[in-house]
């Protein structure tokens, strides 16, 4: 099931951006725009991140952020056409995990969304992966798929760890790439991904058309396919 994000800004046009590159990058999103309505929400969707505005009707961001506080550890990535250092400061120790001033990059925004799910979910660094009938094992550097050992090379092993560990949402080719080598490496291999990829599919018998383990999100990247 995708994880559930709320956006919460008074302006349709960023709305409306910020969903449509979160839902490309395999989010479920709901969206509010005044501080009454994401207080709402925020209790009883249970939304997995809030993207909360400072400035809103009513109720501002900062004391949205504040009551949620109060209630719920649920990761908030501020978004704000403040930009001042102090402001920053205001809104991190407000109870944000993260800030973004605008204007923003969309892309920006879902690579961060991303990074905090990461740091927060407790089962980021399980040792044990599955999906579908494919088993990871980290610690004993091993994948099965239906009980049966599959011979993968590390530089394989840690992009499927990648893409499974993401549970369905979509890694673009350089934060792969950033994955196995730790660092950004542009040009020839972050292009060589997709070669590696189509590898992986054949040796897990997992074509393109109809794969079970690794879907293309075409000018996107790659995620494990729903169900």
């Amino acid at each position: 099931m995708a994880e559930r994000i709320l956006v919460v800004d008074d302006d349709p046009k960023i709305v409306n951006l910020v969903r449509a590159y979160l839902v490309a990058a395999g989010f479920e999103v709901v969206t509010a725009s005044d501080g009454n309505a994401a207080l709402e929400k925020a209790t009883t969707l249970r939304p997995r991140l809030i993207v909360l505005d400072l400035m809103l009707p009513g109720m501002d961001g900062m004391e949205v952020a504040r009551r949620v506080r109060e209630t719920s550890k649920v990761p908030i990535l501020m978004l704000t056409a403040r930009g001042a250092v102090a402001d920053r400061v205001r809104g991190l120790a407000g109870g944000a995990d993260d800030y973004l001033p605008k204007p923003f990059s969309p892309a920006e925004l879902v690579a961060r969304v991303q990074a905090i799910l990461r740091r927060v979910d407790p089962d980021s660094a399980d040792d044990l992966l599955r999906h579908s009938d494919l088993e990871i094992d980290k610690e004993r550097h091993e994948v099965r798929q239906g009980g049966a050992r599959v011979s993968l090379s590390s530089l394989e092993f840690r992009l499927l760890s990648a893409i499974v560990g993401a549970r369905g949402r979509v890694l673009s080719r350089q934060q792969l790439t950033e994955t196995v080598t730790g660092f950004d490496a542009e040009g020839v291999l972050e292009r060589s991904v997709d070669v590696y990829i189509f590898r992986l599919r054949q040796k897990l018998g997992d074509p393109a058309e109809r794969s079970r383990y690794i879907q293309t999100v075409r000018g996107v990247g790659y995620r494990t396919p729903a169900g």
